[in-house]
């Protein structure tokens, strides 16, 4: 087993959040130094046509000396799009109970409530416990 991969295995700290099709894992590892950094997986669940699944991860490993620089940039990012979009999922496909309306063209993701979608709220992410 290469360096690389023993590194990746120390894991000191790990957390998951599970988000419909995606799973996100915060993991703090050690490295040869004895130094840690975190890392961000998302994993992505994808089925074949045979009913089969596989999954996609991406990764961003995030070292101490940006972690400030990212949660200030994270923590402005998410606040816009609150701020500029509110908390309520518009998409109609991230809303799980969402149904179509085929006779009123005109239909708005604001309606979704009535015809009983689901909403999901957001969670401001803070870094300072790392």
């Amino acid at each position: 087993m290469s360096d690389h991969e023993m590194m990746d295995k120390e894991e000191i700290f790990s957390k998951v959040l599970r988000a419909g099709r995606r799973t996100y894992f915060f993991d703090v590892r050690a490295t040869k130094a004895g130094d840690y950094y975190l890392t961000i997986t998302e994993s992505k669940k994808f089925t074949n046509d045979d009913g089969s699944f596989h999954y996609k991860k991406h990764k961003i490993y995030l070292y101490k000396e940006d972690f400030t620089g990212f949660t200030e940039i994270l923590n402005e990012m998410t606040n816009f799009i609150v701020e500029e979009k509110g908390e309520e999922v518009i998409s109609e496909r991230h809303q799980k109970d969402f149904q179509k309306s085929y006779d009123d063209s005109s239909y708005v993701a604001s309606n979704a409530e009535e015809v009983g979608a689901s909403t999901e709220s957001f969670t401001d992410v803070s870094f300072d416990d790392i």
